[in-house]
């Protein structure tokens, strides 16, 4: 059986130069994910970006990332080391069905999460490979945070359901 690496949501919106004024994470978080990325080579990685669908709920967001805009590019000078990109709609990665398949037809029995947010869709995404029968490793040396609280509530949650922390 294989590892994944799931860099979750590393995209301009997020932590980019010009990255939207809701996000304030640490100057130091894409060198960390980067570093993780190398260090997963011989893993297989796959890339998830956040996409809004254009709604009258998503109009009033604090920030925007629609298809096809640059916003939910992955951020320049991220380690792109595969072409295995995945786009979600919600805050689990395991809610686009492809990602499961892909994984499934690839042998993959673990996965690593890292990435953005750890009170939000890094975590979502852990619960959801756990609910999908992967053993999963959260690296929290790859993940910012801005919701704390829910963080905190989400790697409890994780820990009791049998995730394992790095």
């Amino acid at each position: 059986m294989r590892k994944a690496l799931l860099v979750i949501d590393v995209q301009e919106v997020c932590v980019g130069r010009d990255h939207a004024e809701f996000f304030k994470y640490d100057a130091n978080l894409l060198m960390s994910v980067n570093q993780i990325i190398d260090e997963n080579k011989e893993n297989i990685v796959v890339y998830i970006r956040n996409v809004m669908k254009r709604n009258l709920v998503n109009k009033f967001a604090p920030f925007h990332a629609y298809e096809n805009s640059k916003e939910i590019e992955l951020v320049k000078g991220l380690h792109i080391v595969s072409d295995i990109i995945f786009d979600k709609f919600t805050g689990d990665a395991f809610s686009n069905k492809q990602l499961s398949e892909f994984l499934n037809a690839n042998k993959v029995d673990e996965v690593e999460v890292i990435g953005v947010d750890g009170g939000a869709c890094v975590a979502l995404t852990a619960l959801g490979a756990l609910r999908n029968g992967y053993k999963v490793v959260v690296n929290e040396k790859g993940i910012g945070t801005m919701f704390d609280k829910k963080k905190e509530f989400y790697f409890h949650k994780l820990k009791k359901l049998g995730a394992t922390f790095a």
